[in-house]
């Protein structure tokens, strides 16, 4: 099948999340299964900067939404026999990837010009893959706009929904950059991006299943659990899977020293003592936690703070943190780093490599979101023979399962409530294990790097479902 893949991240050119791994995992996988996939994303300043040298300039189209008109640029990078196709605009030539005034505006243009680019390019797909609100109306204005060109008739759409608290809501005014009004966006007197993609798109997934339940109630549904009950019947859950030949202990030759399950203890002792070396961090009988990934209220960073000073001070772990994200915890996390040097560090950022290093060199993993779609850190973090304690939300209770001291099961620790003493009950217990009981905490990372969250099982998923959809 031919897809057309529409993201807002993807790795290596842009990243402020999940979806960025998502983004280049899936289509890889599905090309592996034997799909054509093609993937269009915003030329960012950043892309530009960093692959500009390897861009091909492929023309331009007048990009007309409301009574407004713009000119998109078009370029194509293929990297690793995959081809990427990216939308130019002073739009994106911008530091960030969101959260402009002119949001509404951008992903308008966005949506409608990708639409364009496929008689650009002449790939006329069978299914367009959209993610999130960002790329969320283009369901609708394939509708609205497109319907009565022939090689757009048949197309079917994806919507996958990643997070829906973001849904890119914005005030009815905004509908003077929508040439065709209807309903379909309307949503408690504001334009919604995500509800037009729920009501519109061919078919509807989360990339978990027990998120797929959660957010048909009102606490999870953010107001929109309405609308995806009246399509329930196709909306789907996929869990989200890693890709093994990127995240691989074995293989992987950012961290300092490769290893397997059969020298895991040798491997992630002989990673440990090098980053804290690196880190001029001295005692490696303490265990290192790492907190790795987006810095906002969701992920639970709250709770965190409520806490990690008494650790801190009393000389008992160190903290690494590694991301990027609302100021607040980005200033907070600074501010720890000066007053506790000789154990917390923090990576303001997403890099890559450091992140890998975090993985196979840290003994707990921590992820105490208070809700999440899928989450992938937490199965990397197994991966590598680190141990994750998450709360037991959405995907993060489909991945881990809580550790049983009674029959010795379990890859992980789960705590219930989104409260900060139960966070830390949970976290007091890992350490004693981790302390006290080297058996059976070898035995916990072992169940964890067993498991197989492999991208091919979630390909094949999503591959029927794509074949479901052009049937």
């Amino acid at each position: 099948m031919k897809i057309l893949f529409c993201t807002t991240e993807v790795q290596p050119f842009s990243k402020d999340g999940g979806l960025a791994d998502f983004s280049a995992s899936l289509p890889k996988a599905l090309a592996s299964l034997g799909n054509k996939v093609n993937i269009v994303s915003p030329y960012y300043k950043q892309v530009k900067d960093n692959y500009g040298d390897q861009a091909i300039y492929l023309g331009e189209r007048k990009i007309k939404f409301g009574a407004f008109e713009e000119t998109a640029n078009y370029y194509l990078i293929v990297l690793n026999n995959q081809e990427y196709y990216f939308v130019s605009h002073p739009f994106f030539d911008r530091n960030s990837y969101y959260d402009y005034r002119d949001d509404a505006k951008r992903f308008v243009f966005l949506n409608i010009a990708i639409l364009e680019m496929i008689s650009l390019v002449s790939f006329y797909p069978e299914i367009i893959h959209v993610n999130n609100w960002h790329t969320a109306l283009i369901p609708y204005f394939l509708d609205s706009l497109y319907l009565n060109h022939a090689n757009y008739k048949h197309i079917k759409t994806l919507l996958t929904i990643h997070s829906l608290e973001k849904q890119g809501s914005f005030p009815m005014a905004v509908e003077t950059f929508i040439t065709k009004k209807n309903y379909t966006y309307q949503h408690n007197d504001q334009v919604n991006y995500l509800k037009s993609g729920i009501m519109r798109a061919s078919k509807i997934n989360t990339v978990s299943k027990s998120y797929r339940s959660e957010i048909l109630t009102k606490f999870f549904g953010f107001s929109l659990d309405g609308p995806l009950k009246s399509r329930q019947y196709e909306l789907i859950g996929i869990q989200n899977g890693i890709d093994f030949s990127v995240f691989n202990p074995a293989t992987d030759n950012n961290i300092y020293k490769n290893y397997s399950l059969n020298n895991y203890s040798e491997g992630k002792f002989f990673n440990k003592q090098a980053l804290l070396k690196e880190l001029n961090l001295k005692d490696t009988n303490k265990p290192v936690i790492a907190l790795i990934g987006r810095l906002a209220r969701e992920k639970g960073i709250d709770l965190i703070i409520e806490f990690i000073d008494d650790y801190l001070k009393n000389d008992e772990l160190y903290l690494i943190v590694a991301g990027s994200g609302d100021y607040e915890y980005e200033d907070f996390f600074e501010s720890l780093k000066v007053k506790y040097p000789n154990n917390f560090h923090f990576f303001n950022g997403h890099v890559h490599d450091i992140n890998q290093k975090l993985f196979a060199a840290s003994d707990i993993f921590i992820m105490p979101s208070l809700f999440e779609a899928s989450g992938l850190n937490q199965m990397i973090a197994m991966r590598y023979g680190t141990v994750p304690i998450v709360r037991e939300t959405g995907g993060l209770k489909d991945t881990v399962s809580h550790f049983s001291e009674e029959n010795k099961s379990g890859t992980g620790f789960l705590f219930k409530n989104y409260d900060s003493s139960e966070l830390k009950d949970t976290l007091d217990n890992a350490i004693k294990i981790y302390k006290n009981d080297e058996k059976t905490w070898n035995l916990i990372i072992e169940n964890g790097m067993k498991v197989n969250n492999s991208i091919a099982k979630m390909a094949k998923a999503y591959h029927e479902l794509y074949k479901s959809l052009s049937e």
